[in-house]
């Protein structure tokens, strides 16, 4: 089903621009609660006794991991039920998450505090994906991906300045106030807009032998498993850049304040490619576009490191190769989560949940590796987006038998995938 008011089985309809920016406030949530942390790792650090600057990195990767375990359980859930009542309970989850947060008297308790809300905010990455493969096909799909992740990648230029907005001010512990509002009004705007995409004749059975067939399909599937892996080495160089951006920034090039507004002009960039993603895909072809990009990304991550080996990178180079960097890699992110559910709409939401653990626990915990690497140079950094590009790119290979740039693959085996 493909069209401009979304149909659904129950009497709402949605127009699709609309559809498109409920889907994109979903997925924000994940990066609202990422990203506005940055700013105020040192300020939490000093107010919960942290005394190893690394540590205070774990407040990303404790959402990560519950985010990416929880999905697990949100896909097959939203194949049984739909996916309104799921995505509604995981918002809830995060709201009451966000307000403990913002009381938790001690370090550990505020770790405990986000993988509980990475727990809720895992229904609303799972469930956003699988209501776009309920509605959309092809390239079609991978286009609405790319407007939906472009406005989705308009939070990383707003959040860290929010975050900073907020330290001014207030402490660090009314961060997570703004997060609850915030999902609070995006839980209005579901149960009031949100038609459940999910007909009734598709819905799964939550028995354990249709769970376990659900995901033995999704990664029995060569293409699918592939592009998700590929993927997920992806997210890993933006897991890793994110731990470590504010002791890049503001510990080794001392821009202090200026931090937001220089992570800001970046994160743009991902927005406009992905926006020109939006444009292309559909002329050039989700397999073309993708691939070129992480050949692009993999030789200017390789360019950096060759770099930064040399000796120290002045700040205006190192905000030019990054921000060049971050062009290929918006290309990559929505194509690769199309190519990998396109073969899988008859358990979209088994397979949201499983390319999503791949992709956010793998890259997370891969991100964690690279964050926790830093040694005061960008050369952790720079190796780490050239591996897990490289990463990236065999699994590409392996996906496509390789063969790259095709417009498009034959089905090559039971299960195997089929063309855009």
């Amino acid at each position: 089903m493909d069209q401009q008011a979304i149909p659904a089985p129950t009497t709402m309809r949605i127009a699709r621009w609309e559809f498109i920016a409920l889907c994109a406030a979903l997925m924000a949530l994940n990066s609202l609660a990422i990203d506005i942390m940055l700013p105020a790792l040192q300020q939490i650090g000093a107010s919960l006794g942290v005394e190893n600057e690394n540590h205070r990195q774990y407040v990303i990767p404790a959402y990560i991991l519950g985010f990416g375990f929880a999905q697990l359980f949100f896909g097959p859930l939203s194949d049984r039920f739909g996916r309104r009542p799921p995505l509604l309970a995981g918002l809830v989850i995060y709201v009451l998450a966000s307000g403990a947060a913002a009381v938790a008297p001690t370090f550990e308790t505020l770790l405990l505090c986000r993988f509980v809300q990475g727990i809720g905010a895992a229904s609303t990455r799972v469930i956003a994906v699988s209501i776009v493969r309920d509605t959309f096909e092809g390239r079609r799909m991978a286009e609405v991906m790319s407007l939906i992740f472009m406005v989705f990648m308009a939070i990383p230029v707003i959040a860290p300045s929010i975050g900073q907005l907020v330290i001014l001010f207030a402490s660090w512990h009314f961060i997570f106030v703004a997060m609850a509002i915030g999902a609070i009004l995006i839980s209005t705007w579901v149960t009031l807009r949100l038609p459940e995409t999910l007909h009734p004749q598709y819905r799964r059975p939550l028995t354990s032998q249709a769970i376990i067939g659900g995901f033995t399909t999704v990664l029995s599937n060569r293409v699918a498993l592939c592009y998700a892996l590929a993927s997920t080495f992806a997210f890993a160089a933006m897991f890793g850049f994110i731990n470590s951006a504010q002791q890049i920034y503001v510990g080794l090039y001392g821009v202090g304040e200026l931090f937001p507004v220089i992570f800001a002009c970046v994160a743009g960039m991902i927005a406009v490619s992905n926006f020109a993603n939006a444009r292309l895909v559909g002329r050039i072809g989700m397999r073309r576009l993708s691939q070129g990009a992480l050949i692009a990304l993999l030789s200017i991550s390789l360019l950096w490191l060759l770099l930064s080996l040399r000796g120290p990178i002045p700040l205006p180079l190192f905000i030019a190769i990054f921000a060049s960097a971050m062009v290929p890699f918006a290309m990559l992110g929505s194509n690769f989560n199309a190519l990998a559910m396109e073969p899988l709409g008859a358990v979209a939401g088994t397979a949201s949940s499983v390319l999503g653990f791949l992709q956010t626990f793998g890259g997370g915990l891969l991100g964690t590796i690279i964050g926790q690497a830093y040694n005061g140079t960008v050369t952790p950094l720079a190796a780490g987006f050239c591996l897990v590009s490289a990463g990236a790119f065999v699994a590409v290979l392996i996906a496509e038998n390789g063969k790259l740039f095709q417009p498009h693959n034959a089905p090559v085996e039971p299960g195997g995938g089929f063309g855009e």
